[in-house]
């Protein structure tokens, strides 16, 4: 601090002796400190943890996740301490909003009860999932997905991508959380009113498997705010990061981030900030709590 102070002092025309005498440093110490090789910057722990995990996350977690990344590492750090280190290497989660129609409600094919009733938060898996259709802009024209989502565990459990969006779209996504999870009868799915979700198509692969249709009040999208956020980090998290140059492209990329990121890796705040796989292992060794018949 006194160097420096002392340079500016020289700046304007103080002499050296005065200023160390202000300062009370001895001119002695003042050359030694000028001939001292300057010390390079020293990276500390935290800061290469944390840039770990940012880049783990695709560019994408802000504070909260990141130390909780960084605490499941082992690394005990405060949240404004990694904001304070986020400002200090501009690790900044950079993305953008493009925006298009995918929900066409103006039709007369019968649609179902909000049986949902945004009990967004079931106690067992395969017990209600939700499922919607977004877009993604490629160079090829645009591409469409369908994604079923399970409550329980926040975890992507089907999908599908087309170019187009008809009913065989949804119903491919729809049949393919279906073989994956081989859910009960009575289990609730709940969409939009859209024209492919009320099909006979997609109602029918509903009635074969003894699932429960469930569709969001009209022009109302908080009825299906959990599949609408998913779709909303999908976008952050990975497609606005992109410029997909076609359809084969974004659906590798799109398909590794609900396996091998979304799934897998990413952490929800809803799941104690855990994976929704290893949520579910974690939910499944957990004993039941056992309640006792005496009152």
């Amino acid at each position: 601090m006194s160097h420096r102070l002392i340079q500016e002092l020289k700046k304007k025309a103080v002499s050296v002796s005065d200023a160390c005498r202000v300062m009370a440093v001895s001119r002695s110490g003042y050359y030694a400190a000028q001939r001292r090789p300057a010390r390079g910057v020293v990276a500390c722990a935290e800061t290469v943890q944390l840039k770990a995990s940012f880049a783990d996350s695709g560019r994408s977690y802000g504070s909260r996740r990141l130390q909780a990344a960084l605490h499941a590492k082992g690394v005990e750090v405060g949240r404004y301490r990694v904001r304070t280190l986020m400002r200090a290497h501009d690790l900044r989660p950079v993305w953008k909003r493009k925006f298009i129609h995918t929900t066409d409600s103006r039709h007369d094919l019968p649609v179902f009860d909000n049986v949902l009733a945004r009990q967004f938060a079931p106690n067992q898996p395969n017990t209600a999932w939700v499922a919607d259709i977004t877009y993604i802009r490629t160079g090829s024209g645009w591409l469409y997905l369908a994604a079923v989502l399970d409550l329980f565990s926040r975890k992507v459990v089907g999908w599908a991508m087309a170019p187009n969006m008809p009913a065989e779209l949804v119903c491919t996504a729809l049949q393919m959380a279906i073989t994956q999870r081989q859910p009960p009868v009575g289990l609730i799915v709940h969409t939009d009113r859209g024209s492919q979700y009320a099909s006979q198509d997609h109602q029918s692969l509903l009635s074969r498997h003894g699932l429960v249709g469930s569709m969001s009040r009209k022009g109302n999208c908080w009825d299906n705010a959990v599949m609408e956020r998913f779709f909303l980090n999908l976008k952050m998290e990975r497609v606005w990061q992109r410029d997909y140059a076609n359809h084969g492209e974004a659906v590798q990329d799109i398909t590794e981030y609900i396996v091998g990121f979304y799934n897998s890796v990413r952490l929800h705040s809803t799941l104690g900030y855990r994976p929704p796989n290893a949520y579910e292992r974690l939910m499944a060794e957990t004993p039941p709590i056992e309640v006792s018949e005496i009152s």
